[in-house]
């Protein structure tokens, strides 16, 4: 069985981006939600690497 990363249409507060990796990786999307933002502070790319998720990922 092959997994595929779609972009949530359940779980989504912007455009579904953690969602999607949640439900690709089984885990729960508040974890994913928490990595990203400290992603987002440390770096400061992850607003952009969000962008770039959202406009890449398929949508169901």
């Amino acid at each position: 069985m092959s997994k595929k990363l779609y972009l949530s249409d359940y779980d989504k507060k912007l455009a579904g981006v953690c969602g999607g990796i949640a439900e690709y990786f089984d885990i729960d999307s508040t974890l994913v939600r928490v990595g990203w933002i400290l992603f987002s502070f440390a770096g400061g790319s992850g607003l952009l690497a969000y962008i770039i998720a959202a406009l890449i990922m398929p949508r169901r």
